[in-house]
């Protein structure tokens, strides 16, 4: 069996610079991946059929396992999506443990999406490159090729014109606020800022940069809006990608756990360190959820 963590991100920041003719948004962001996520458990079987399990260690009403354990669950279409590409008769029983909130910014599915490629491609005996898997997650979202490549990056295009960046491996707190945000309604919102001028990489690390679609999801959602200023409080705070997850940088673990073992009973919340490779790439368990 192979037990492999299914990282979150953060977007550091969020410009949306234009939109294409196809309908997509350009955009710049830095993804920061974290050491907690989603569990993914994969058994190789004997013949050519794929199972999944869905858990959830967590009571939240918009996580219950159920809710995901259908075809459109992004690690089914990953897997059926590579035995398609491979043209061979394989098959895996997949366990999905799901921590990361649906419709919270963290890039939960994607992240189970690239990490059932990376696995399968490993059981399976594939040896495909990771350019080769990027591409094929690409076809499932644009967010999956950078947890594909397993490095926290600066990102344009649609998210999957990637630069591998080095960040300060700061402590982070997350909130999730009792909201689910669909991303593709906060790009169709025709308030949502679509002409941000580009910015450099050095233009980030010296001044930052906001979330153009914060204010959106803010007017739409105002518990994240509560949740924002609450965080605030201790360090600032900004939303990642479409939301509803807000989170705060702190220099320590204590820090952190402070700040998280003061947040509102309403909320769920974690703290993880910010990674520069995905644990997916180096196999390992991330701080408990609160």
């Amino acid at each position: 069996m192979l037990t492999l963590l299914a990282p979150a991100k953060l977007n550091l920041f969020l410009r949306i610079t234009g939109r294409r003719e196809d309908g997509y948004h350009s955009l710049q962001t830095v993804f920061q991946l974290l050491n907690y996520g989603d569990e993914l458990n994969f058994r190789l079987r004997p013949d050519a059929t794929l199972t999944l399990q869905v858990q959830s260690p967590s009571n939240s009403d918009h996580q219950r396992p159920a809710d995901l354990n259908g075809d459109d669950n992004l690690v089914l279409k990953a897997a059926r999506a590579l035995l398609a590409d491979c043209d061979r008769k394989l098959g895996a029983d997949i366990t999905l443990i799901k921590r990361l909130p649906v419709g919270g910014g963290l890039g939960g599915g994607s992240s189970d999406a690239a990490t059932t490629l990376l696995a399968l491609n490993r059981l399976w005996n594939l040896e495909y490159d990771l350019e080769r898997l990027a591409e094929l997650g690409l076809q499932l979202g644009a967010d999956v090729p950078v947890f594909i490549r397993g490095r926290s990056a600066w990102a344009e295009g649609i998210g999957e014109v990637l630069t591998p960046v080095e960040l300060p491996r700061r402590w982070f707190v997350v909130i999730a606020p009792n909201c689910v945000v669909s991303t593709a309604t906060v790009f169709a919102d025709p308030q949502l800022t679509r002409n941000s001028s580009a910015i450099t990489i050095r233009a980030f690390r010296e001044h930052g940069a906001g979330n153009d679609c914060q204010e959106i999801v803010e007017k739409h959602f105002p518990e994240v809006k509560i949740a924002r200023h609450w965080l605030n409080r201790f360090a600032p705070a900004r939303m990642t990608g479409t939301g509803s997850c807000v989170f705060a940088a702190f220099e320590s673990e204590v820090e952190a756990q402070t700040t998280l073992a003061q947040k509102p009973e309403r909320w769920r919340g974690f703290i993880a360190r910010g990674v520069n490779i995905s644990p997916a790439h180096q196999p390992g368990m991330g701080p408990e959820q609160n």
